[in-house]
């Protein structure tokens, strides 16, 4: 319970929620195709981290403390490749990039201490005042609905493809398809939402993710699991990455990893 619960909990938070701050401050253009590609990157460990389990504990008959043991020493050289690869970035760089003059005591146009865009949200504020903004209140409070029930099939598909008499190797390879399909919802949906708008699309799949999950129990044949699964992956992911943009697009470059933080607390409470 402390491992598992507690330690790895507060370790995740600490190590997920700041560099989606500074993915953003960095990209501040393509928000949604940032998003995208970091949040992809936990769908390709979920396709790993299945595989790898079945192997080691079903295949190998590897001891569960053993595969955890693995499990974090695969995990530690990427997160120090993180630790060291993820920096702020520099103003003078950014000064660099869009060298117009300073006009009327105003401030370059590519200063990390002014506006990144043109994006009217995206109007310096007070140090936490996008906090108090409606937009952002129902962005929190509607994205807390569907956690409710968004992880539920992610957490339940193996048990429900081997209650349907499926092998258990089977149902742990589909979820590293649902993981696999996700990936590309992630990054797709983020890609086109900076042109078609981050709201527009957030609002789109979680409308297709409730759909899709309302039709999980009539999937009872391997086929159909698979079809389904790979077509929750994709709305599910597109969820899961655009949440981030649409956070970010509120508030200050400054804040950005406040915005993705305080939205990530409302959601673990769901």
């Amino acid at each position: 319970m402390l491992a598992q619960s507690l330690l790895l909990g507060i370790s995740a938070s600490l190590v997920f929620c700041p560099p989606l701050g500074v993915v953003l401050r960095h990209m501040p253009h393509r928000r949604g195709l940032a998003m995208g590609l970091t949040i992809g990157g936990s769908s390709i460990g979920g396709i790993v981290w299945p595989i790898m389990l079945q192997q080691l504990l079903n295949k190998n008959n590897v001891s569960f403390g053993w595969t955890i043991r693995a499990v974090a020493f695969t995990m530690m050289p990427l997160l120090a490749f993180a630790c060291f690869t993820i920096v702020e970035p520099v103003k003078k760089t950014a000064l660099a990039a869009n060298p117009s003059p300073v006009q009327d005591g105003g401030e370059a146009p590519g200063s990390l201490k002014g506006n990144a865009t043109n994006d009217p949200s995206e109007k310096k504020l007070g140090s936490r005042d996008f906090l108090k903004k409606p937009t952002y209140m129902l962005l929190c409070a509607g994205l807390a609905l569907a956690y409710l029930g968004l992880f539920t099939p992610l957490f339940y598909i193996s048990s429900y493809a081997i209650a349907q008499g499926q092998a258990e190797s089977t149902a742990f390879y589909l979820l590293s398809a649902v993981n696999a399909s996700s990936f590309f919802g992630r990054v797709v949906p983020g890609h086109l939402a900076d042109v078609a708008g981050h709201y527009n699309l957030l609002t789109i799949f979680t409308l297709l993710s409730g759909l899709i999950g309302f039709t999980w129990t009539k999937a009872t044949s391997l086929a159909g699991l698979i079809v389904w699964g790979l077509a929750y992956g994709f709305t599910s992911g597109a969820v899961m990455s655009l949440q981030g943009a649409c956070a970010g697009k509120i508030a200050p470059p400054q804040h950005q990893g406040l915005a993705v933080g305080f939205l990530m607390g409302c959601l673990s409470i769901a």
